[in-house]
């Protein structure tokens, strides 16, 4: 079986690793990384971008909200609306 991720990614990889270990990395918003997820999530960024052998991101989970009905109302039954037209 071929290897998932090739020595690109793997340089990449182990140098975000460094730089994290030693407070110098820093995320796309100018912040210091400090999880070692997001350390190896930004190497094999890097990697993929400089054409180097790494898997494609998973994609985002969808969203597992189910839509309410219109504002989540009842129409009017129509007992309540007989007795409108009764009154007036």
């Amino acid at each position: 079986m071929a290897s998932r991720y090739g020595a690109k990614a793997k340089e990449k990889v182990e140098r975000a690793m460094h730089e994290r270990k030693r407070g110098t990395l820093k995320s796309g918003s100018g912040k210091t990384v400090k999880s070692r997820k997001q350390a190896i999530a930004i190497g094999l960024s890097e990697a993929r971008r400089e054409g180097g052998k790494a898997p494609a991101p998973r994609k985002k989970a969808a969203s597992r909200r189910k839509t309410k009905s219109s504002s989540g109302r009842r129409k009017s039954s129509s007992a309540s609306s007989r007795a409108r037209k009764s009154r007036g």
